[in-house]
């Protein structure tokens, strides 16, 4: 099976980024936590963005959830946009593969 495995990195980005960049709030929420956030007014503030996000998706006055975290003050004053960009970055997803295969198929 594996062997015949066609994969597609682009496509596989903009499946990810189809959601709004929702699919970056695991580490956005450690990165709001790292800031100084407690973890459950992170979890407050990831949770409000992503559902402004995932609610507007699709219709008038959509935000991404980058935007939609830019714009909330509890974040903007906070966390600065470099550190915003390493959360979005998609590499982040991928950064303990190889350890995960090595453990997973020895």
């Amino acid at each position: 099976m594996m062997e015949k495995l066609v994969i597609y990195p682009d496509q596989m980005i903009a499946n990810m980024e189809s959601l709004g960049g929702v699919v970056h709030s695991g580490e956005v929420l450690l990165v709001l936590a790292r800031a100084g956030i407690s973890r459950e007014d992170a979890y407050r503030i990831v949770q409000r963005n992503a559902m402004e996000t995932w609610t507007k998706l699709g219709k008038p006055g959509f935000r991404t959830f980058r935007e939609n975290l830019e714009a909330d003050p509890e974040v903007s004053g906070r966390v600065s946009a470099e550190v915003l960009d390493r959360a979005f970055d998609p590499a982040q997803h991928l950064k303990q593969i190889d350890r995960i295969y090595s453990r997973v198929f020895g």
